[in-house]
């Protein structure tokens, strides 16, 4: 909490440098297994980015132990892996977060699981399916598993970025 915000975003975008990279090694791998390995890409790609989001909400000063800081997370979740349609509300439901913690569901089942997944799933299907053929799958695996790890390390610091600085009319306090 006592870092600069130049500060912490700098070792944000070391974290999120460094998990890119993973990210593109895991889908080469998988990509490269054929489609029985490919089918283990889901859940270790969906690990490693909420893994990053964990990191990134440390680096900021936020606790993700809190089930609220946790429903934050999944919003930049949903908010990086959605449409435009579906990114605009879930943008509004985010600003303000702080005046809003009182009303936020106080367990998981209350959260949309549903629109969720689907959202993530509508986004990811042509890459992914893209990581099953021969030949291209390593390749194709590798660099989608880096642009959406660095599509969720942006989104993530935008979303800090809102959480972090305050506006009054229009100008930063």
């Amino acid at each position: 909490k006592e870092m600069s915000l130049l500060h912490k975003e700098a070792l944000v975008k070391a974290k999120i440098d460094s998990y890119c990279k993973t990210g593109a090694a895991e889908g080469g791998v998988t990509g490269a297994g054929g489609f029985l390995m490919s089918l283990a890409d889901f859940p270790i790609l969906i690990a490693i980015k909420i893994k990053l989001l964990y990191e990134v909400a440390a680096l900021y000063g936020y606790d993700a132990s809190d089930f609220r800081e946790r429903l934050y997370i999944l919003h930049i979740f949903q908010l990086a892996f959605s449409s435009k349609t579906g990114s605009q509300k879930v943008l509004a439901q985010m600003e303000n977060w702080e005046e809003k913690l009182f009303l936020l569901p106080e367990n998981s089942e209350q959260f949309d699981w549903q629109t969720f997944h689907q959202e993530y799933r509508d986004y990811i299907v042509l890459p992914k399916l893209a990581q099953l053929l021969p030949v291209v799958g390593a390749a194709v695996g590798a660099v989608a598993n880096y642009q959406l790890i660095k599509k969720l390390g942006k989104t993530a610091m935008m979303c800090y970025r809102m959480r972090e600085l305050k506006f009054d009319n229009g100008a930063i306090r």
